[in-house]
């Protein structure tokens, strides 16, 4: 079901339009052509970005994408919203860092709100060792030029009102970084999926792809559900099934697929303005424009296509907020979920063109995909219009994990996964 732009009652009087004109439909549903210059798999926020960018920057609007579900059904509709640049490395600073660069003049470029909201993001120090590497990982991170501060003990509770001043895990100190927060997931899709359409780009939803066609090594289409597809060049951005749909063309990515839940306890007044993540408990959370707290912890322990969440882990995420926050203790929960996580074995992305010529790869963002959707799209879009990897993406390529240069962020002063 797609999205629809609301009926503004004022408007209609003010303008004398018909409900009609202020109901419309946010993308043409669209069918299937015989070809395409650019097919992109995957109707989520990387896959969408990628369309806009290309018919933005590059003109290129000869474009399909395919969904098999619906736009931002997937794990971007399935994340906690969190967006941020609090990398360790180099390579990814740069990279996060222009994503949230672009998020923040998101909702003017698309003249879509996306509700991004800078309200800071907090990463709790809870012995000794972990304020010594926050306090590298912020000596790092301003390095980059990345905005980063460091709190000891007592001005951590001076800006989180309601922290418990004697939680299981003493507090020792916090790293924060004052120009991240949240942004409402799905309208992320919808805003760049809006925009890519307006271009010409063909939004096709309800279409899975069975199959991949390569001749003499180089991509030639996909066969779907809704019928064959010739293509020029084929993006793949289909997040923790990028093992499967890889394997279509004979390709195996060096990915494990782990389920990540989330979890939206009732709404309350607003009373946490911030969002607050605790490396002891795994658990984070934050509070929606509702009142709704949004909470999570750690990937699944096992490796898992299944979008649903249990009990033992929506226990451990309850105790890390209440040990966090004790007045959250009554609190119900009123939905779980989880997305699925393509996680490589340095926790970093692959954006980069496959063994298979044409055939261009968007994965393995682990829990870092939402952040990533404006830097993904521009990156992926720039190497499928020139040929050339873009110079942000050049850590991002599947030969790191043949040569071993690897940027580690799942080890770096834990901080990124």
């Amino acid at each position: 079901m797609r999205p629809k732009t609301p009926f503004n009652a004022w408007s209609l009087i003010r303008g004398g339009l018909s409900r009609q004109q202020f109901w419309q439909p946010q993308w043409r549903k669209a069918g299937p052509k015989g070809s395409y210059d650019v097919v992109i798999v995957g109707g989520g926020g990387h896959g969408v970005a990628t369309a806009y960018y290309l018919a933005e920057h590059h003109g290129i609007t000869n474009v399909a994408v395919l969904e098999k579900g619906w736009i931002g059904g997937g794990n971007t509709g399935r994340n906690t919203t969190v967006v941020r640049s609090n990398y360790f490395y180099p390579e990814s600073a740069a990279f996060y860092d222009f994503s949230l660069q672009q998020y923040e003049q998101l909702s003017r470029e698309l003249e879509y709100n996306i509700m991004f909201s800078a309200r800071g993001n907090w990463i709790l120090a809870h012995d000794p060792h972990q304020r010594d590497r926050m306090r590298h990982s912020g000596a790092a991170m301003r390095l980059n030029a990345v905005d980063a501060e460091f709190h000891e003990r007592e001005a951590v509770y001076e800006n989180i009102p309601g922290l418990n001043p004697a939680p299981r895990h003493p507090v020792f100190g916090g790293l924060f970084q004052p120009r991240a927060g949240t942004a409402r997931h799905d309208a992320v899709a919808w805003a760049y999926a809006r925009a890519a359409n307006a271009r010409g780009v063909d939004i096709i939803e309800q279409c899975e792809v069975t199959g991949i066609s390569v001749e003499g090594g180089r991509v030639r289409g996909v066969e779907t559900s809704r019928g064959t597809i010739g293509c020029g060049k084929l993006a793949l951005a289909v997040a923790g099934h990028s093992t499967e749909l890889a394997r279509l063309a004979g390709i195996d990515l060096p990915i494990r697929s782990f389920a990540l839940q989330a979890f939206v306890t009732e709404p309350v007044k607003p009373c946490l303005d911030t969002v607050v993540m605790s490396p002891a408990t795994g658990a984070y959370v934050s509070q929606t424009d509702k009142g709704e707290l949004v909470l999570g912890a750690g990937l699944d322990l096992y490796v898992s296509y299944a979008q649903r969440g249990n009990l033992p882990w929506m226990e451990r995420a309850a105790q890390g907020l209440v040990d966090m926050f004790p007045q959250f203790s009554r609190l119900r929960f009123l939905r779980q979920w989880a997305g699925i996580c393509d996680v490589t074995p340095d926790s970093s992305p692959i954006i980069d063109e496959s063994e298979v010529v044409g055939m261009h790869l968007n994965c393995g963002w682990g829990t870092g995909g939402f952040k990533a959707i404006p830097a993904g799209g521009v990156c992926l879009a720039h190497h499928l219009a020139t040929g050339i990897v873009h110079p942000l993406a050049r850590f991002a390529s599947l030969a790191r994990f043949a040569s071993g240069h690897l940027v580690d962020e799942a080890g770096a002063a834990g901080i990124a996964h």
